[in-house]
């Protein structure tokens, strides 16, 4: 009974810590040629933000900022509270770059959702060319399942793309969530890392200097 009871506690603990299962569609049927755009706005904007980040193995928090550059460009330089380390990234349409063998590295890639949810938080749908999609209505509230099987969900919100969450197996594995047009959060289910993005200015610029795209200067 002893060993019983203990099985049952370690299956029990270990079905707690399975990603979630993806709850079905709901709403109204429409056409796949429904699905919104989400593209960046036209022209330059640098946002200002503050993320704290939480996972299993460490956290931390601070300061950093995002310089976007329409189409599919963007760079993000964090900052650790009290400037006691610092990492940047730039993603170029579905490539994530980030610099070799320099201080902050671990924490940059503990910072950094995969590229199509990294577009996510900051409004666009960037997906992998999957087959399938189909889409539900519910009120303002738009859903579309890509991929079969299902490999993401995006919901929209009007035509504002609000959630993106990639799917595994039936669950989901991570998500994007823009509550509002100031407040980002990516959760990663099966590490249980989360990061937190608070936006506190956003503001259009005239350009950037092509040096900020690049490492190896």
């Amino acid at each position: 009974m002893r060993i019983r009871a203990v099985l049952s506690g370690t299956l029990l603990a270990g079905a707690a810590c399975m990603p979630p299962r993806l709850a079905p569609l709901t709403g109204v049927p429409v056409p796949a040629e429904r699905l919104p755009r989400a593209t960046l706005a036209p022209g330059h904007r640098k946002l200002v933000f503050n993320w704290e980040l939480d996972d299993r193995e460490m956290s931390g928090r601070g300061e950093g900022a995002a310089r976007i550059a329409t189409p599919d460009t963007a760079r993000l330089d964090f900052v650790l509270a009290g400037g006691y380390g610092s990492g940047a990234a730039v993603l170029f349409g579905d490539v994530l770059q980030m610099p070799p063998n320099v201080t902050g590295g671990d924490l940059i890639r503990r910072l950094m959702p995969p590229p199509p949810l990294l577009w996510a938080a900051l409004g666009r749908s960037a997906l992998p060319n999957l087959p399938d999609t189909v889409i539900r209505v519910e009120g303002t509230t738009l859903r579309a399942d890509v991929g079969r099987p299902v490999a993401w969900r995006l919901t929209f919100r009007g035509d504002t793309l609000v959630r993106a969450e990639r799917v595994d197996g039936g669950r989901v594995a991570e998500w994007v969530e823009r509550s509002d047009s100031t407040h980002i959060r990516y959760r990663n289910e099966g590490s249980r890392r989360s990061l937190r993005l608070t936006i506190t200015r956003s503001e259009e610029v005239p350009g950037f200097d092509a040096s900020i795209w690049r490492f190896d200067r």
